[in-house]
């Protein structure tokens, strides 16, 4: 079955990036030229996604604005003579299908994946997490829906992290019963484990913002117990889910950044940066004659 859906949850507050986000979504940050959850539809639509989820909150309308037609900036570029912008706003507009529902209560990354229940109905959908932009050749979502395809299997993006950050992730527990395929990128597995120690980690594969889920696991939602601040995690459903039908890891192929950390967008940044264009040169003479300034 074709995967057409994809749930984008954007209910958080976004509290690192104080007070940039006191009136302004954390999605809605710029990477360069475009806001961060911009990044993360393109990856969708070119994935094959037809129709976008956003699980949002009452202070995120400037999301759903992003996404709109604005009529009257159009009105502006078109007097003006501004094609190139003029293209690019009717552009974001004309990106995808796009629902929005709200999270009245945020109760952890699996109830906002719950509330799209209804939406999303009876078929197997993606989630992505725009805080995880994947910069690569190939869309991190198309390779793991590639790897859905394969083996009709529930997937789970991850990457490999050091001891010292398992604590930070979920960690996937492999089947080493089970043959890998896709030269040892599709990984079956037993389970996933929830920001275990390094003692305690069974691999060093860490599921990062990317799923393509059996509607199963809303099933398995509905029963998962609340944890730690009263939160359903959405990692606990998939190691239940798990027991009673495939799941498998894909490793991407891509770069991850952590754009909803300060660091991790200001690496975004740079690495879209010294990309660009038009930007690319500025930057790198600009972080060449940084370098040689006295600290």
């Amino acid at each position: 079955m074709k995967i057409r859906t994809a749930v984008l949850p954007v209910a958080g507050w976004g509290t690192r990036f104080l007070p940039a986000t006191k009136a302004v979504p954390k999605e809605l940050l710029p990477i360069v030229d475009r806001p961060a959850i911009q990044y993360a539809i393109e990856e969708a639509v070119a994935s094959g996604i037809e129709r976008v989820i956003l699980v949002t909150s009452e202070h995120k309308r400037a999301i759903e604005d992003h996404f709109d037609i604005s009529a009257d900036l159009e009105a502006v570029l078109e007097q003006r003579g501004d094609i190139e912008h003029l293209r690019a706003v009717r552009a974001v507009a004309d990106m995808v299908h796009l629902v929005t529902i709200r999270q009245k209560e945020q109760l952890g990354l699996g109830h906002a994946v719950l509330m799209a229940r209804d939406a999303v109905g009876h078929e197997p959908f993606a989630v992505m997490l725009p805080d995880d932009l994947v910069f690569g050749a190939t869309p991190a979502l198309a390779e793991l829906i590639e790897a859905y395809v394969a083996t009709q299997a529930s997937v789970v993006g991850v990457m490999r992290v050091s001891p010292a950050e398992t604590h930070r992730y979920g960690i996937v527990d492999p089947d080493t019963t089970l043959p890998t395929s896709d030269q040892g990128r599709i990984i079956p597995l037993r389970g996933v484990v929830e920001k275990p120690d390094a003692a305690h980690a069974p691999s060093d594969l860490a599921v990062v913002g990317r799923y393509i889920l059996s509607p199963k696991i809303f099933e398995r939602l509905e029963q998962t117990t609340h944890g730690v601040n009263g939160e359903i995690q959405l990692t606990d459903a998939i190691h239940t889910l798990a027991q009673e039908q495939p799941v498998v890891a894909r490793h991407f192929s891509g770069t991850r950044y952590d754009v909803g950390s300060p660091e991790g967008w200001l690496r975004a940044n740079l690495h879209v940066a010294l990309d660009h264009p038009v930007y690319g040169p500025i930057v790198r003479k600009t972080v060449a004659t940084e370098s040689e300034r006295p600290t």
